[in-house]
């Protein structure tokens, strides 16, 4: 974790004030039993009975902004993960996305909505998601569709700081999915609330 910080603080003080192409994002979280929908609609972000965390490192690249004038931005992203399970091994975590950021402007601040498509490839069964299969008489696999759904604020315009422009703090939800059974035949999946800093530059 203090060597995603330090990478964090690098690219933030070599940020320039020209059209910023890159991001990185640093995030920690936990895992949730609930489904999708009890967290995005439930409001519903308790954590999960057992002691299941992820770190991660999420990098992208700015496809196109404020696409047909809309605004719109598109980035593509990768990101490396880290699963501190509880009874079972530590897994790692590799994934590949589109993310679109939908931005509008909120008492002086620029908030971001951000939704993503992608895939998303572990070394090991994560251990909510081998409970949640075991339960339900359903397979697992590595490899998984993935989303991220996000909603974060600029922290620079908030304090002030010209210097900290372009960067973000907000929440992600991590989620991995068969999509009802499309990929590898899992129904299930798993979902983490995730709470992360993320610089433009």
């Amino acid at each position: 974790m203090k060597l995603f910080l330090l990478l964090f603080l690098f690219f933030n003080l070599s940020a320039k004030e020209t059209i910023r192409d890159y991001s990185l994002r640093v995030g920690y979280g936990y895992a949730s039993q609930k489904n999708l929908g009890d967290i995005l609609v439930g409001g519903d972000f308790s954590s999960h009975p057992r002691n299941l965390h992820v770190y991660a490192l999420d990098g992208g690249y700015l496809l196109k902004k404020n696409i047909f004038s809309w605004p719109l931005d598109i980035y593509l992203k990768s990101g490396l993960a880290y699963f501190n399970e509880d009874q079972y091994d530590d897994a790692y975590e590799a994934t590949l996305y589109a993310k679109a950021y939908f931005n509008f402007d909120f008492w002086s601040n620029r908030v971001r909505l951000g939704a993503a498509e992608g895939v998303s490839y572990t070394s090991a069964i994560l251990e909510t998601e081998d409970i949640e299969a075991k339960e339900d008489n359903d397979p697992t696999s590595k490899f998984l569709n993935y989303l991220d759904i996000s909603l974060d604020f600029d922290f620079g315009k908030l304090i002030g700081s010209k210097a900290l422009d372009e960067t973000y703090v907000g929440y992600a939800l991590k989620h991995r999915s068969g999509v009802f059974g499309l990929y590898n035949g899992v129904h299930g999946g798993s979902n983490y609330n995730t709470f992360y800093v993320e610089k433009n530059f």
